[in-house]
């Protein structure tokens, strides 16, 4: 396994979320570029509330992941599968097209996917019942198909968004996991068939496994599973 408290990549996670988070916090994602490759990393564990003050110099809004290597620090989970990749041609290409359409598309599942997916996840959730998420929702659902359907045409014929499984991949496929129980992807085969192909990696399951039982450790007494 490449969760080692020795390893010199430290990633930082959160140790307890609520349960309609847990399984999708974003140190998933290094957690999920690192078992790709095995690359051993340690945990750096923060609590949600208070966290610490002197975090906020690592990561400006406080949020996880951030990693350290050797010396360099790093924030936001793109900026952080891009390190990692750098350090193995199975996460990013060597050559330059292949490279260019990872860098491209993991772009794309940040700028030009994971809006709506927030923005999703406001209305659903956390304004959940509110007069106004409920006169933004069909609209919202709207531009977001027309975004998925342009994703499930560059996907046609293709397994993965840049020829090989990449980085790309780890970020567009968590994102369509922010999809909920919406039918945004079920209802479009390739893209159904494209979360299911990256989900089913065993690398992912592992990482998803090791967020997990982070969370299962430090469960409050009185907090729901």
């Amino acid at each position: 396994m490449p969760v080692d408290p020795n390893a010199k990549i430290e990633i930082t996670a959160f140790a307890w979320v609520p349960s309609f988070a847990q399984g999708f916090v974003r140190d998933l994602r290094p957690r999920w570029a690192c078992e790709e490759i095995g690359l051993a990393y340690a945990e750096r564990l923060l609590e949600v509330d208070p966290r610490p003050a002197a975090y906020f110099l690592e990561q400006p809004w406080g949020q996880v992941p951030a990693l350290k290597d050797d010396g360099v620090c790093l924030f936001e989970s793109g900026a952080i599968l891009l390190h990692l990749a750098e350090k193995d041609e199975r996460l990013l290409p060597r050559d330059p097209q292949g490279r260019a359409s990872t860098i491209s598309w993991l772009f794309a599942a940040y700028n030009s996917v994971e809006p709506m997916m927030f923005e999703l996840g406001n209305v659903d959730i956390f304004a959940r019942g509110e007069e106004w998420a409920k006169l933004r929702r069909p609209s919202l659902m709207e531009f977001a198909g027309q975004r998925l359907d342009r994703l499930a045409d560059a996907l046609e014929g293709r397994d993965y968004l840049a020829g090989p499984f990449t980085i790309a991949d780890i970020a567009m496929a968590t994102v369509l996991r922010e999809a909920g129980d919406t039918d945004l992807v079920s209802s479009r085969p390739a893209l159904a068939a494209y979360r299911a192909r990256c989900l089913g990696r065993p690398a992912f399951k592992r990482a998803l496994d090791a967020q997990l039982a982070v969370f299962a450790a430090n469960q409050p007494e009185g907090e729901a599973a």
